[in-house]
C-alpha cells in the first residue's frame, strides 16, 4: 500500500529536511522513526515532494511511503490510514504535525507527480524587527526598499530558464526551472507595518534557489544592486558569488499541486527525464 502524508512544520529546529548521518535533528528523521516504531516495518522511507533547507518552514508539505498491507491491520488502525494521524499526534513533537494520511495508487510519487510548488516569502523592513508572534517565520531585512523595483526584477525572472546563478550546484542534477509566479506585495498592517509578501511557484526548485531569488530582488530593492541585475544573472552557467540568500526563517512552501490520478504516472516520467537546455 502506498500511503500519501500531508504535513506541516516549524523548521526553525530542524537541520532541514533530509535525513542526515549522526544526531543531526530533521523532519524526515523524526518522522521515519516514529512511522517505523508505530508500523512495525524498520525499512520504511519517505519520499518529499520538496526538501527544504535547515530553517525553512511547511505548511503543505507532501509525502509519500510504501507499506506491506499487514502494517496497517493494528486494532487502532484498523485498515485506516487517516488513523495515523491521531497516532502520530501523540508522538511526534510539536513542530511537526500530520494533517492527513491517505491511499494512494502506486502510481503517485510525492516528489516526480508534482506539477508545481508553492512558497511564501515574508519579510519586513520596520526598524524594530518581526513582530514577536510572528519571528518564528518573518526575517528581518535592515534596509527600506522600493516595491516596484522589486517587482520588475522578479517579473524578468518569469519562464523557463537556466537558474545556475541562483542555485547551489548539485552533480549530475540540471539546473533549469520554470518560474511560473513571483509576486511581491505590500502586507502591512497596524500590527506588521512594512511587511512585504513575494509569492513564489514554479515547477520545481534547485537548492537555495527561493532565498537566492527573493535575496536578490530585496538588494535590488534597496540600491545594492542595478535594476538589470536579475536579467545579467540569467546569463550565468555557474553559481554567483553576488547571490546572497535571503534568510531561511522567512521562507514557507505553502503548497504543492498535482495532476488527477489518471495523469500520475505521465507526469512522473515526463518529470524524471532530464530537463533539455533552451
Amino acid at each position: 500500500m502506498r500511503i500519501r502524508l500531508d504535513l506541516a512544520y516549524n523548521g526553525s529546529n530542524f537541520h532541514g529536511w533530509a535525513r542526515q548521518q549522526g544526531e543531526l535533528r530533521t523532519v524526515q528523521g523524526v518522522l521515519e522513526d516514529n512511522l517505523r516504531m508505530i508500523l512495525r516495518h524498520p525499512e520504511l522511507q519517505l519520499t518529499v515532494a520538496g526538501r527544504t533547507d535547515a530553517g525553512v518552514h511547511a505548511t503543505a508539505q507532501v509525502a509519500h511511503f510504501d507499506v506491506p498491507d499487514e502494517a496497517l491491520q493494528q486494532r487502532s488502525i484498523d485498515g485506516d490510514p487517516n488513523r495515523l494521524v491521531r497516532r502520530l499526534a501523540r508522538l511526534l513533537p510539536e513542530d511537526v504535525r500530520v494533517h492527513a494520511c491517505t491511499e494512494v495508487p502506486d502510481t503517485f510519487d510525492a516528489r516526480f507527480s508534482a506539477l508545481r510548488r508553492h512558497y511564501r516569502y515574508r519579510i519586513t523592513t520596520h526598524p524594530r524587527g518581526a513582530l514577536p508572534t510572528r519571528t518564528i517565520d518573518t526575517a528581518t531585512w535592515p534596509r527600506p526598499v522600493d516595491l516596484p523595483l522589486m517587482q520588475a526584477a522578479a517579473d524578468t525572472l518569469l519562464g523557463l530558464h537556466d537558474f545556475a546563478a541562483f542555485c547551489k550546484p548539485r552533480e549530475y542534477a540540471t539546473t533549469i526551472r520554470t518560474l511560473e509566479r513571483f509576486d511581491w506585495h505590500d502586507a502591512s498592517t497596524e500590527e506588521e507595518p512594512q511587511l512585504y509578501i513575494a509569492e513564489v511557484t514554479a515547477d520545481a526548485f534547485c537548492w537555495n534557489m527561493v532565498r537566492s531569488l527573493v535575496g536578490t530582488c530585496l538588494a535590488i530593492g534597496q540600491g545594492q544592486q542595478a535594476p538589470n541585475f536579475t536579467a545579467e544573472l540569467l546569463n550565468l552557467r555557474h553559481r554567483s558569488p553576488q547571490v546572497r540568500p535571503a534568510p531561511a526563517r522567512g521562507l514557507t512552501l505553502s503548497g504543492v499541486d498535482y495532476p488527477p490520478p489518471a495523469d500520475l504516472e505521465k507526469r512522473a516520467l515526463k518529470t524524471r527525464a532530464k530537463r533539455a537546455a533552451l
